[in-house]
């Protein structure tokens, strides 16, 4: 079981920006352990251009990223999850597909950083602090012995990570 790589599944509304941070930063922190996916209950079709720069400037791998729909991970084709965490509030109240393999589920709720108006700077700023918090939870996530904890202590703490404030 140590060895195990477990798929993840990160769904946010457009997927354009949360949803594709929390896949980069798993990919980028969790690569020895965890496969990182990103999905969007109606996806913009584009990753927002301030996602691709804040994460740009931190030096993650961006290659590969696209805003795709979370029905290209109910296919029985697709990688099975094994944790799904909506980031935004709007997917978390969604009727979401069945997912084979009765996957781990817990909300984590970021402020939809496109939202925020202003110049370019304030916006900017709003993404890295998204991303910031973001990076955080998924530490936090990451420190979790996965292998000694039981399936129901293990959705208790990560929903209960979803219930924090993010810092």
């Amino acid at each position: 079981m140590e060895n195990k790589t477990y798929n993840v599944l990160f769904i946010c509304t457009g997927n354009s920006a949360r949803s594709i941070m929390a896949e980069v930063i798993m990919n980028h922190l969790g690569r020895e352990r965890f496969k990182a996916y990103s999905a969007g209950s109606h996806p913009r079709g584009e990753v927002h251009p301030m996602t691709l720069e804040v994460l740009s400037s931190q030096c993650y791998d961006l290659s590969g990223l696209r805003s795709k729909s979370w029905m290209e991970f109910a296919k029985p084709d697709a990688p099975q999850m094994d944790f799904i965490m909506t980031v935004c509030d709007q997917a978390a109240g969604e009727t979401c597909p069945a997912w084979p393999g009765q996957p781990v589920t817990a909300h984590w709720s970021f402020a939809d950083p496109s939202k925020v108006e202003g110049n370019h700077e304030r916006q900017l700023k709003a993404f890295a602090a998204v991303q910031f918090q973001i990076a955080n939870r998924i530490r936090l996530f990451l420190s979790l012995p996965l292998e000694k904890i039981s399936r129901l202590s293990l959705q208790a703490q990560l929903r209960e990570m979803g219930q924090q404030r993010n810092a």
